[in-house]
């Protein structure tokens, strides 16, 4: 798919076309290791509005679940590191917003970016950990507040995602997991019509218990005991 990649990633106003081979590869990635999504969809995103689309960071197939299941286009703000990698980093360059978390300005210009991407129909995904917790044995990591500030400036609502088998099947440790079904659940939106910037540390917080209730809801049932 690369030379329909370049050609679709080549200009903004061809990014749904883009989108829609990003879904592709995205499927034949995670069906051709022996994944296969189930989705849970508390509520349906409408094609004709915005989203700020926020999910737990546990594995490298994050990504791809996060293209298969949302299928109106949307675009990732994540860490300038993942443009290293290559071909795949070449086009995550063009497409998205990266952010060097250790420049204030670079995450200062992240806030225009958004807004003239948003204007332009687009959704926008952010992971809000800021990566994936460096003790493994967290649940949940802390959450940042560049989901929620954009989303409160914007007026968009929050969509928050739980991907309960991800780190399990496919996480960092090369060595570990294997195929089968990834569960991912689909939240009521949090609307932030009314939300002003103090509103925003509640915001996250409830957005973050949201994800949190329901991995370790999962957890108990797996594990009656604990």
């Amino acid at each position: 798919m690369f030379p329909v990649l370049v050609v679709f990633s080549s200009a903004e106003r061809l990014y749904p076309k883009y989108y829609v081979c990003a879904r592709i590869w995205a499927k034949c990635i995670l069906f051709g290791m022996g994944f296969y999504p189930e989705i849970n969809r508390m509520q349906q995103l409408d094609p004709k509005k915005n989203y700020m689309l926020v999910a737990n960071h546990t594995s490298m197939i994050d990504i791809m679940m996060m293209l298969v299941i949302i299928k109106q286009p949307f675009i990732f703000v994540g860490k300038k590191e993942l443009a290293r990698i290559p071909i795949f980093g070449f086009f995550y360059r063009k497409t998205n917003i990266t952010v060097d978390r250790n420049c204030a300005k670079s995450k200062q210009d992240v806030v225009p970016e958004a807004r003239r991407r948003l204007d332009m129909g687009e959704s926008i995904c952010i992971f809000p950990e800021g990566g994936v917790p460096s003790d493994r044995s967290l649940v949940l990591d802390s959450f940042k507040d560049g989901a929620f500030r954009l989303a409160i400036a914007h007026h968009i609502p929050i969509v928050p995602i739980t991907f309960y088998d991800n780190k399990k099947r496919f996480s960092y440790k090369f060595v570990s997991g294997g195929p089968g079904k990834l569960r991912v659940k689909i939240h009521e939106f949090i609307s932030t019509e009314r939300m002003q910037s103090g509103d925003r540390k509640d915001l996250k917080n409830r957005t973050r218990q949201t994800i949190l209730k329901e991995l370790s809801e999962d957890l108990e049932r797996k594990n009656p005991q604990i």
